[in-house]
């Protein structure tokens, strides 16, 4: 078996003894003192050489001033070709930029703000099928009487399955485990259409935590229709205490005094 054989390029001596040269082209970037002890150089090709000094800002530690230098063909002068700072192994660096729509959340969403979808989403596919006309129409599907460009495609439809049902709104949350029954046997669930009607549906009922909301057919809360409430236990009234043992003494007003004798009759 053949092998290619890579050449490697020599380091140019003029341009590695080029330290000083390099140093006072860090220096002249960096404010007095940023610029420590040289760490060492490396050939980037032909009669080029960059040299890594220390960086002292203790604001970029962990990163390295460097200096790259060249020299022309057959010239003896070596010239300073490019200066950067750049991290080192143990710099302490930005994390990673990551695009707006990606950093996006659900109810990030406000008002007059606008999510264009990309042209190549796995959510969608296109809405149409394209005809065998010469001149390459395409017929639309109208759906409901509305005509897309682009509808659900399979993927963006497992993704929204699982995000609702390993949601608030799934068979898993609290209130769904302490309800009387499931959405199933609601008389407010109303099943959605297509390929997603035995599995969701749309709560219908206001007093419900999720009314508007597309709620898991194995979902539930205390907003059943069919929900009974528990009978309170009617106790029947203690009758009241009577003393018959003893009796209390009144004085009735305008009573005859029994001391004075009355004639009979009428006085």
């Amino acid at each position: 078996m053949s092998r290619t054989r890579i050449r490697s390029t020599p380091v140019d001596q003029a341009c590695a003894a080029a330290v000083d040269l390099a140093r006072e082209a860090a220096e002249g970037i960096a404010r007095p003192g940023e610029v420590g002890t040289h760490l060492g150089f490396e050939g980037e090709g032909d009669r080029i050489v960059t040299h890594y000094f220390e960086c002292l800002d203790r604001a970029y530690g962990g990163w390295r001033w460097a200096i790259t230098v060249t020299r022309a063909s057959r010239a003896r002068n070596v010239t300073v070709s490019e200066t950067v700072l750049l991290p080192g192994s143990g710099a302490l660096l930005a994390p990673r930029w990551v695009p707006w729509n990606e950093r996006l959340r659900p109810g990030d969403l406000g008002v007059g703000d606008l999510l264009p979808a990309e042209a190549d989403d796995d959510r969608l596919a296109p809405g149409y099928t394209a005809t065998d006309d010469e001149d390459g129409d395409q017929q639309m599907i109208f759906e409901y009487g509305l005509g897309r460009a682009r509808v659900l495609s399979p993927i963006g439809r497992d993704l929204a399955v699982r995000r609702w049902h390993s949601g608030e709104s799934g068979p898993h949350s609290p209130i769904a485990h302490a309800a009387p029954a499931q959405c199933s046997t609601c008389g407010f669930y109303w099943p959605l259409a297509g390929a997603l009607r035995l599995g969701f549906g749309v709560c219908a009922n206001e007093y419900a935590p999720d009314d508007g909301k597309v709620v898991a057919a194995d979902h539930g809360c205390g907003a059943h229709s069919e929900a009974t409430t528990v009978p309170s236990m009617v106790m029947d009234a203690v009758p009241p205490i009577l003393d018959d043992m003893g009796y209390d003494d009144l004085m009735e007003s305008g009573s005859v005094d029994e001391t004075e004798s009355e004639p009979l009759g009428h006085s």
